[in-house]
């Protein structure tokens, strides 16, 4: 009669000694592995993205599902990357030696004066500061220094420190996308029952939830911003702004960023004005504006809000504190973020009856706030 109890005792003792320890374990995992985080989350959020090929491609050739069908989809994926990095490496380049011989010239002889600048707001000041520190080769020099001192000076390191970090990050991505595509079923089998068994019923939605969000975020930010990048570069093209292609493409990355692409379209008004196309300038500004506001205002927030049934301001929030925190990676963990936090919210408070909260709810002039219960 007695071994009853202590067979309950051991029982009780030995599930919270295993709790306590896979707690225990999973924190010192978390703490091991926190430089890998990232790359993990960013081989998902890829995952996700392109499952709906990836399963197409899966059901076409079922046989290289585990070899060389997550090796070609990794290889594009790094291609798709890495290739406009390329061609923007290889652009520079070629401008390099052009920029190098007009900064030579520029601190022989000063910046002569453009015509332009009679024609702005303010000519008289404008004129009078540029005599006054560009004209001359000494005032030139002085203010090629400052410049020179503030991009360079003390953050070459670190500078080369991020660029070997994020490079490091960028191959342990794809090397998680590898395997993540190759193991494929069994993660998804695996994250079912778990969070079955975490979260009952409920664990089904907020995967489902997660992966909508995901992809609607995908579409809003990516999508879109390679729709802004390509109608800018013909912008681009038609005004005589230099390099109107590589401009197209860092307008598409910049656009991803709520307001990002508005710098873009700074720069290339002040090229255009720099070449004394003052009208193509306002023009190449102006359209662009335009294109921002219909793809925020209207695009983005139909195809993030309608898959993430979030609306637009949370949209907004998701992205721009995610981007905050976590970098480029808060742009997908955002929206995702709050979308799945509405939705619990939105369950919380799902039966509730409305109308019979809103008299007591009501505060009015003439009326005192009810007590707490």
């Amino acid at each position: 009669m007695a071994e009853g109890p202590i067979q309950t005792g051991d029982t009780r003792a030995h599930s919270i000694a295993k709790a306590s320890l896979g707690v225990l374990l999973a924190v010192f995992g978390i703490w091991i592995s926190a430089t890998f985080i990232p790359s993990l989350i960013w081989a998902v959020v890829i995952a996700v993205a392109i499952d709906p090929l990836y399963a197409r491609a899966e059901a076409r050739w079922p046989g290289g599902r585990r070899a060389w069908l997550p090796l070609i989809a990794t290889v594009l994926i790094a291609l798709l990357v890495l290739a406009p990095l390329t061609i923007g490496v290889i652009e520079a380049a070629r401008e390099a030696r052009t920029v190098i011989a007009w900064l030579a010239d520029a601190r022989a002889n000063g910046l002569a004066q453009p015509e332009w600048v009679q024609h702005m707001p303010f000519a008289n000041e404008i004129s009078g500061w540029w005599q006054n520190n560009l004209a001359t080769p000494e005032g030139t020099a002085i203010q090629l220094d400052r410049v020179k001192g503030s991009l360079v000076g003390g953050n070459s390191a670190l500078v080369g420190r991020n660029l070997v970090r994020r490079s490091v990050v960028f191959a342990f991505t794809l090397l998680a996308l590898f395997f993540l595509l190759r193991e494929r079923d069994n993660f998804v089998v695996q994250l079912q029952v778990g969070g079955r068994r975490l979260l009952g019923s409920c664990g089904d939605r907020i995967g489902a939830q997660l992966i909508r969000s995901v992809r609607g975020t995908i579409d809003g930010l990516v999508l879109v911003g390679i729709g802004e990048g390509a109608v800018m570069a013909v912008v681009y093209l038609i005004s005589g702004v230099p390099h109107p292609f590589l401009l197209g493409l860092l307008t598409a990355v910049a656009a991803m960023i709520p307001f990002g692409a508005a710098l873009l379209f700074g720069i290339a008004s002040l090229m255009l004005i720099g070449q004394g196309a003052i009208g193509w300038a306002v023009a190449v500004f102006a359209i662009g504006m335009v294109v921002v506001g219909i793809a925020d205002h209207f695009v983005r927030p139909l195809l993030i809000g309608g898959s993430t049934r979030l609306p637009f301001l949370w949209v907004l929030i998701g992205i721009l504190g995610g981007v905050e925190t976590l970098g480029l990676l808060g742009l997908f963990v955002g929206p995702a973020t709050m979308a799945t936090l509405i939705m619990l919210w939105r369950d919380y408070i799902a039966g509730t009856n409305f109308s019979d909260l809103s008299p007591p709810l009501a505060l009015r002039a003439d009326r005192p706030p009810p007590d707490c219960d």
